[in-house]
């Protein structure tokens, strides 16, 4: 191994050690942690799954579901199950709590609350909600589920705190299929932009905030707009490359004398965005990164955007472009329109893009850290336990990496799973039982850690 090589593994080696302090008690917080989210539950035996199930959510296990969860704990599969698939306990106190929780530990004035849909494919046509459908993750259409995701971004951290599952029309007027996957009879068709209206007036309370932000399956709808301008809310959100807008800083097309003045023509942002001259670009440091400051590029201008059919054409809104490396030498273009005043620093509107990727970062943490995508549920009550319950668990390893982060310096502030990374490699992965049920396994790795712990002791 050559020896810048062997410079910077010794580096990285002194970056990953622990303090032993860092996870010490992380069972009892845990306990702690669990105490407001499982007291709605009232009767011991679901509060006790509840505990069971989130310590499986934050365990290494490969496939986070009930059957594996109930074998880690031995436990009896099919109670797990019936815990999770069966509509007996209501999320929506847990979600509540976890909404008044991330208000009040990451909360600020100028908040960002971002939508972001996700999907998840899945094989067969029994699973609620399940149809060939547009896959935002995967980036095309195919059979599966989608579930539209509400964050929270604040200038300390970022976490989910609700989720809708998108119900297609062809299921929500389909009585046996409702019946078999026990849809509740409230539930009709919901747009998805609809069910971010509904999750934004359930929430909103708990989150101080100062924009709404979310991708271009979010932006792309006029409607959802005017509806977040009714209610007071400022947006900045991301619409596709053919979005039609009218520059309303360039001088209307020369007069000739009869009928109305004209106007400039509608034209796609991305022709748009080409004809700038290079000047017209800022840029603007985004955050610190290991090589250097990132940063990206932007550029505003006050627009009309077309709309719907419908719609109100005559709604002046703010175009914002960016432009990043992409690697290889390309260039990544993103395109917004907002509701703000013209003025409205760059400054301002790149923290709240770089609000928005956080969310889309929020739920890569929970795919691959606390099984979001890895349920195997079919009922309408199993999909929103299993999530609610996803999210509490990737919200304990925020808290817990925060805490982190005032004990050892040395974890990087960027986000929560390089702590819990360490964590796993360190040996210290816990394996949650409350119940006194730790295995051997565990013993033998907690005993081998010393005083110091890194990835070399592994």
């Amino acid at each position: 191994m050559e020896r810048r090589f062997k410079v910077r593994k010794r580096d990285i080696l002194q970056e990953v050690e622990i303090r032993p302090e860092v996870s010490d008690g992380m069972l009892k917080r845990l306990e702690h942690f669990a105490e407001p989210f499982v007291a709605s539950l009232g009767r011991p035996e679901p509060r006790e799954n509840a505990r069971i199930y989130l310590c499986g959510l934050l365990s290494d296990l490969n496939r986070k579901n009930t059957e594996s969860i109930a074998y880690r704990y031995d436990q009896k599969p099919r109670a797990l199950q019936r815990f999770v698939g069966f509509p007996a306990w209501d999320h929506r106190p847990l979600q509540q709590e976890l909404a008044r929780q991330v208000g009040v530990e990451l909360g600020e004035d100028d908040g960002v609350i971002v939508f972001d849909p996700s999907g998840f494919k899945k094989c067969g046509t029994e699973s609620v909600g399940v149809q060939r459908q547009w896959l935002g993750r995967l980036g095309k259409v195919d059979n599966g589920q989608v579930g539209i995701y509400m964050g929270y971004a604040s200038r300390q951290e970022h976490a989910l705190v609700d989720q809708r599952l998108y119900l297609p029309k062809s299921w929500a007027g389909d009585k046996k299929r409702r019946k078999r996957c026990g849809v509740p009879k409230e539930i009709r068709y919901q747009t998805r932009h609809a069910l971010a209206l509904e999750m934004l007036e359930n929430n909103s309370a708990y989150l101080p905030h100062r924009w709404i932000a979310g991708d271009d399956e979010m932006g792309r709808s006029s409607g959802f707009r005017r509806d977040l301008r009714g209610l007071g809310e400022q947006y900045l959100l991301a619409v596709p490359s053919n979005t039609g807008v009218r520059d309303l800083q360039r001088g209307p097309p020369v007069y000739g004398g009869r009928g109305a003045r004209p106007k400039q023509p509608f034209q796609r942002v991305d022709r748009w965005r080409k004809a700038l001259d290079e000047q017209a670009w800022t840029r603007v440091d985004v955050r610190d990164g290991e090589k250097g400051p990132l940063v990206t590029e932007l550029v505003k201008c006050r627009v009309v955007a077309r709309t719907q059919r419908g719609g109100d054409a005559c709604t002046e809104e703010l175009l914002t472009v960016t432009r990043t490396p992409a690697g290889n030498g390309k260039v990544k273009y993103d395109y917004y329109l907002s509701n703000a005043p013209v003025d409205t620093p760059l400054e301002e509107l790149a923290r709240v893009v770089k609000a928005e990727h956080r969310i889309e970062d929020c739920l890569k943490r929970a795919k691959s850290e606390t099984g979001l995508s890895d349920y195997e549920v079919r009922t309408w009550a199993g999909w929103h336990h299993h999530q609610t319950l996803s999210l509490m668990a990737i919200w304990f390893l925020i808290l817990e990496t925060r805490r982190g982060k005032k004990i050892h310096t040395g974890i990087d502030g960027s986000t929560g799973s390089e702590y819990f990374v360490c964590l796993v490699a360190s040996g210290l992965q816990p394996h949650y039982s409350r119940l006194g049920q730790t295995n051997d396994r565990t013993q033998k790795q907690t005993q081998r850690a010393g005083s110091v712990l890194s990835l070399q002791a592994t």
